[in-house]
């Protein structure tokens, strides 16, 4: 009998120099992986070394306690998770401990991060061959646990075909060497190997993607015999990597991709076979129902992408010209531009994520996630899959390696109720068959984990399975090694992850209406793919805060994790008064940027808020939510004594009083106040222009922080034939009682500005500040659902940018040529785009990137006591070293106040809005024509 959770953490933590932790957060973040199901741990242990390792497992068997090994949490079949001890190896055992190109070989510890081996292999021509889309997190030690393969595996095979040998730990603690030529095997087992010749000879299919099971034909003579080659695709159940000696292989100098389009799926899977013999990298397909955006994809209702190599591009480019000349292919291009290129893989690689949502918003769902047939039956599979779901009443998206046959596909299954659980598991039965018919292999790449290891049986029958046992307990006679994974396995609708969450709707204040209203539901969209666990900034935003701390439970996956634990109320049971949910989400920035790139389109920023809002309800706040959340109000206050009050704040100790009180880091610069706001300035002048009103929205940041902003947008927008006028005075978007969490203010001030706007409604409006226009364009109308003003006025929101391509077409900027560097704001690209500033600026001959990711100040977030070395950490990731690097005269851009305020605070540069740096290049205003008295309060309309 195991036994207490206290006893067995003492005697963890007496054992092992790395961290032990039982707490509720660490517990919570690792009942997950990427799969349907959840196991709840009783400790999460993080060993510095493979001596960390050996006392964990000595320990755990002395307590009668499982343990599963856990790399980036990224399994879709359950068998990342576990009910004992969870050994996470992505916080110290990542190191590559050798790299020689001489023999093509590395060896890595099990965290390593797929990309970082790549990365390190580089510099030397070589790459580790299997790369699922996961690339970016996973890690060698999952993926040899699962034997996980990608879309180059036509070319390079399996992790199997490219491990070497293997240094792992049975449960208790014992070492092994294991490889082809080496001794180090438990007892028994060659003997095992020698009593079942037969049926290990006979009882396997020949696929390329035959993951399922035990690779037991690894032991034969004639294969080795090969204990390595067995223990990859064992999913923790047999031994634990500690070290692995794996192949690298030679990369292609150049590398181009045809893309074919075909009449439909079964087409394109069909034709898949025909072009292996042309030796292609890839030979991946997708249909049509995963495409939610134009992506220049060729004509067609589905795709191969079929990548070739070579050592000049002229040579990839010519061997793929050789594939699209020869596939029967509807349409088909070749594309050889590296950028052109990642946009099409993207499209594939979020795959994972996007297919979870069908078309109309549905949940999909893993469970029947990646099995394989041999590539010529692929087509006649892929039809009678179809059909299969049909008689089901079920839909699903497929795409994957149609090159192995390999399929990957998420289904719209209803896991929520007993019925649908019932159809899940007729489903699922059938579908074994199915796949069996066509002589295929249940799982092509995930394993079988608990999702399809109770189906063994109908793949290799029972004699197999029986020897699958028997096997099992050869390396792990006292079954403590992720029990209920392969050998005698939970059933596969048991531990269903949806089975704790509340079955009605949860009172909260936002509509979240792509989740029909229902946070629980939008909590459900993380499935845990875990894009925001990349560790080095790319293309994508997100997750700012993780890259900086590196910490699970401050990645969008880990919060989301939380939520879902928080809902069911088994590990953290305060509900909205957790501390665990409250400080995992004080380090989220609010950037918005999962809500962009995440593949599945999970909000944070939109749950935090909730999660505050109901935090707080009926309680004293942080003093910081005051103070900040209500900026607005204080500024409007503040505006007539700007100059005593700026005089005021360059006093030391009164600056650090007033920080101190208003929960304001003391390291962050107090914002100098306008002395004339822009709404002044504004009212004391007349328009300069003859032509169509068009409302200019004086957001906060620009009316009292950097009304020179607006006084340019107004020049710009004049010169374009446009009279700028202004909302009455008091509309607000809400942002900073958004952003604190302070619901029922900001729908206040939200329904007022609706007032105040009147007949306006509808009129394009221009915001200057991204994160304002953001805040009108999704928080208003999801914040206030049942006000249909409220989605007119969102649909209204236009940058800058965006109204001049849109309503001034014919207007040229002027031609300034210069070179550009600063930041994009995080809600612009989240929310926005900036396609149209883009284009703009390349009209104005400002040439250069701006960029990516997030500033880290964030509004509130980076002036909030506690939050400084994230939010420096943030800046120092992208923006900061892009600034460093800019030429001398590279003209600093930033439509954001954060991320001007950024700049200026941690590098001591000024940046400038895009409406300052236009304005700058139009033609003197006459001083003949002095300002005359305008209109700052807006009238029912604005004009024609």
């Amino acid at each position: 009998m195991a036994t207490q959770p206290s006893d067995l953490a003492h005697h963890l933590t007496a054992a092992v120099r790395g961290e032990v932790d039982t707490t509720r957060t660490a517990r919570a973040l690792t009942t997950m992986d990427a799969s349907n199901y959840r196991r709840v741990p009783v400790a999460v242990v993080s060993p510095r070394d493979a001596a960390d390792v050996a006392e964990t497992l000595r320990v755990c068997r002395e307590h009668a306690t499982p343990v599963v090994p856990r790399g980036g949490g990224t399994s879709i079949a359950g068998q990342a998770t576990g009910t004992g001890v969870v050994l996470d190896f992505t916080r110290h055992m990542r190191r590559i401990t050798e790299l020689d190109p001489g023999s093509r070989t590395a060896v890595v510890q099990p965290g390593v991060v797929l990309d970082d081996l790549r990365a390190a292999a580089a510099p030397h021509g070589l790459t580790f061959g299997p790369d699922p889309s996961t690339h970016s997190r996973c890690t060698l030690g999952g993926m040899i646990g699962n034997n996980s393969c990608g879309s180059h595996s036509v070319a390079w095979g399996t992790t199997a075909d490219n491990v070497r040998s293997l240094r792992v730990l049975r449960y208790g603690g014992e070492s092994l060497h294991v490889g082809r030529d080496l001794p180090g095997a438990p007892p028994g087992l060659h003997e095992f190997a020698a009593a079942h010749l037969a049926p290990l000879r006979t009882g396997f299919p020949a696929l390329p993607r035959r993951i399922s099971g035990y690779a037991l034909d690894a032991l034969l003579p004639e294969n080795g015999p090969d204990p390595a080659r067995a223990l990859c695709g064992s999913e923790g159940t047999l031994a634990v990597v500690t070290e692995a000696t794996v192949r690298l292989v030679e990369t292609p100098r150049a590398r181009a991709l045809a893309v074919l389009g075909y009449a439909d799926e079964p087409a394109a899977a069909e034709a898949a076979p025909g072009l292996l013999p042309y030796g292609p990298l890839t030979v991946e397909g997708m249909a049509e129902d995963l495409v939610r955006e134009p992506a220049g994809l060729p004509r067609g209702a589905a795709w191969l992408f079929v990548e070739t190599g070579g050592g000049t591009p002229a040579e990839a480019r010519a061997r793929a010209t050789e594939i699209l000349r020869a596939a029967d292919a509807l349409d088909g291009t070749v594309v050889t531009d590296p950028a052109a290129m990642r946009t099409l893989w993207r499209i594939r690689e979020d795959a994972a994520g996007t297919a979870t949502r069908m078309p109309d918003g549905t949940e999909a769902w893993p469970g029947w996630e990646d099995c394989a047939v041999p590539p010529g039956r692929l087509g006649p599979y892929l039809r009678d899959f179809r059909a299969l779901l049909a008689e089901h009443g079920l839909r699903g998206t497929p795409y994957g390696h149609f090159g192995d046959g390999c399929i990957h596909v998420r289904v719209d299954f209803d896991l929520l109720t007993e019925q649908g659980v019932a159809r899940f598991r007729r489903f699922s039965e059938d579908q074994a068959g199915l796949v069996v018919a066509h002589g295929g292999s249940l799982s092509g790449e995930h394993g079988d984990g608990q999702a399809r290891a109770e189906l063994l049986p109908r793949m290799y029958g029972d004699e197999m399975v029986g020897l699958f046992t028997r096997f099992k307990d050869l390396w792990d006679p006292d079954g403590g090694l992720n029990p209920g994974i392969l050998a005698r396995p939970a059933r596969l609708d048991e531990n269903l992850r949806f089975a704790v969450l509340p079955r009605r709707p949860v009172d909260v204040a936002f509509g979240y209406p792509h989740d029909g209203g229902d946070f629980t539901a939008a909590v459900r969209r993380c499935v845990g793919v875990a894009k925001c666990r990349t560790e080095k900034p790319g293309q994508d935003l997100m997750c700012p805060s993780f890259r900086a701390t590196g910490e699970e439970e401050h990645s969008t996956r880990g919060r989301a994790r939380l939520l879902h634990e928080m809902l069911a109320g088994e590990v953290v049971t305060d509900g909205w008064r957790s501390t665990e949910v409250r400080d995992a989400l004080d380090l989220c920035l609010s950037c918005k940027g999962c809500r962009s790139d995440c593949p599945v389109g999970v909000d944070m920023a939109t749950y935090k808020a909730e999660f505050l809002h109901q935090h707080y309800k009926g309680r004293l706040r942080p003093a910081a939510h005051y103070a900040l959340g209500g900026l607005p109000r204080w500024l409007r206050m503040a505006a007539p004594f700007a100059r005593p009050l700026n005089a005021l704040a360059r006093i030391g100790p009164l600056a650090a009083l007033a920080k101190r009180l208003g929960g304001i880091e003391r390291r962050r610069g107090l914002p100098v106040l306008a002395r004339r706001t822009f709404r002044a300035w504004f009212a004391g002048r007349r328009s300069r222009a003859a032509g169509p009103a068009v409302l200019l929205w004086p957001d906060t940041f620009t009316d009292h922080f950097s009304p020179q902003a607006g006084r340019a947008a107004v020049r710009v927008l004049e010169s374009a034939g446009r009279v700028p006028v202004l909302p009455r005075r008091g509309v607000c978007c809400g942002l900073t009682q958004v952003s604190t969490g302070r619901l029922d203010a900001a729908r206040a001030v939200m329904r007022r500005t609706l007032d105040l706007m009147g007949g306006a409604l509808g009129e394009p409006l221009v915001v200057l500040e991204p994160s304002c226009a953001a805040s009108l364009r999704t928080d208003l109308p999801e914040l206030l659902p049942d006000d249909p003003r409220a989605a007119v006025l969102a649909a209204s929101v236009r940058t800058l940018a965006q109204y001049l391509e849109e309503y001034t077409p014919d207007w040229t900027p002027p031609r300034l040529e210069r070179r550009v560097a600063g930041q994009t704001h995080c809600h612009q690209h989240a929310v926005l785009g900036d396609a149209a500033e883009r284009r703009l600026r390349e009209k104005a001959g400002l040439t250069g990137e701006l960029s990516g990711g997030c500033c880290g100040l964030a509004g509130n977030f980076g002036f909030e006591r506690g939050h400084w070395d994230v939010s420096v950490a943030c800046a120092e990731e992208r923006l900061l070293p892009s600034v460093r690097a800019a030429e001398p005269g590279t003209e600093l851009l930033a439509d954001g106040f954060s991320c001007r305020t950024q700049l200026d605070q941690l590098a001591g540069r000024r940046a400038r809005h895009l409406a300052e740096v236009l304005a700058e290049g139009l033609p003197p205003e006459r001083p003949d024509q002095p300002d005359q008295p305008g209109r700052p309060d807006q009238p029912d309309r604005p004009g024609p």
